[in-house]
């Protein structure tokens, strides 16, 4: 029989590489370590048989939209073992009990009926959850997440849930073909937690940001979690 890898498994492979070159390269003009910025594939758009590929090509960080979607692909993967999965969509206090089952991270943290909904559901699980506040600094309509000024009283808030781990912010940038005009977006959410950090105990040391079209500026920024799934999974 051919053992020797499909083109799709290829085109995978070239992809992968590809991306972590230009994730490389972004760290190295912005003097950082490769090691500091996380890979999250956002599989969406692919199907189990593709996730299966990613650990042999050292990915295991995987984020995903909707809570069903991961509750599938993970029964059809049959218990993959060592992929982190990541809650990146917008997510309703009704799936908080699922969310808490099927994901080890929670991105989009926006509201404190939310957070206390995934602490309930934590504590029953018995399971301290890592989560990230979304942040709105664009000011559009269309984005869920916080404003800049609700962010300390949200985590006053949280300071009273010992089932959830705060462990930075999230955002998302208006979409552009030029991915300078996400620069300001992404600075300002840096600055941001830096101010949130000297204001609490919380070290916020976690920021996601960035996506395909502008996941260089946001390393070059400070993100440490990049969120991208169109420059893996191109052409598949």
């Amino acid at each position: 029989m051919d053992s020797s890898p499909s083109p799709q498994s290829r085109r995978l492979a070239a992809n992968v590489t590809g991306v972590l070159a230009r994730i490389a390269a972004a760290c190295a003009r912005s003097a950082r370590a490769p090691a500091s910025v996380t890979l999250v594939a956002v599989t969406k758009s692919v199907g189990p048989d593709i996730i299966a590929q990613l650990p042999g090509l050292g990915i295991r960080h995987i984020g995903e939209n909707r809570v069903q979607a991961a509750r599938d692909k993970q029964a059809a993967l049959g218990g993959l073992l060592g992929l982190q999965w990541h809650m990146i969509g917008h997510l309703q206090s009704n799936k908080a009990g699922a969310a808490v089952r099927h994901f080890q991270k929670i991105h989009s943290l926006d509201s404190l009926h939310l957070a206390q909904e995934l602490d309930r559901r934590a504590a029953q699980s018995r399971v301290t959850l890592p989560v990230l506040i979304q942040c709105n600094l664009s000011g559009e309509e269309t984005k869920s997440g916080i404003a800049a000024s609700e962010l300390g009283r949200l985590l006053d808030g949280l300071m009273s849930l010992p089932h959830l781990r705060v462990e930075g912010l999230m955002t998302m940038a208006p979409f552009s073909d030029d991915p300078e005009t996400s620069r300001p977006v992404f600075a300002g959410l840096r600055e941001l937690a830096c101010q949130a950090r000297a204001e609490t105990s919380l070290p916020l040391h976690e920021l996601s940001m960035g996506m395909t079209r502008d996941f260089e500026v946001a390393i070059e920024e400070g993100a440490t979690l990049v969120r991208v799934g169109t420059a893996l999974f191109d052409g598949l």
